[in-house]
């Protein structure tokens, strides 16, 4: 694997990953005001950053397992192919 599909393998795991950490720590507003920025689905403390660090390491740890396994001799899609079309 090259290092630009790593990045990209990176990438797609990461947004994956910050999609499935967005709901976590998140409480609704209790009282909407509309004068104020209201909508009530919006969370009180968003804690982005907390959730973009989370999600980094979270992604980091999914994408290790994801190149070793994909770099490992014992699953190689390649020598599945090849021993397909051999039969």
């Amino acid at each position: 694997m090259g290092w630009f599909t790593a990045c990209v393998l990176f990438v797609l795991i990461w947004w994956t990953v910050l999609f499935a950490v967005l709901p976590f720590w998140t409480r609704p507003v209790a009282d909407a005001v509309e004068e104020n920025g209201g909508w009530r689905g919006a969370p009180e403390r968003p804690l982005l950053l907390r959730k973009l660090v989370a999600t980094t390491i979270v992604a980091a740890i999914i994408w290790g397992g994801s190149v070793a396994l994909i770099q490992s001799p014992y699953f190689s899609f390649r020598a599945m192919a090849s021993k397909m079309t051999d039969d």
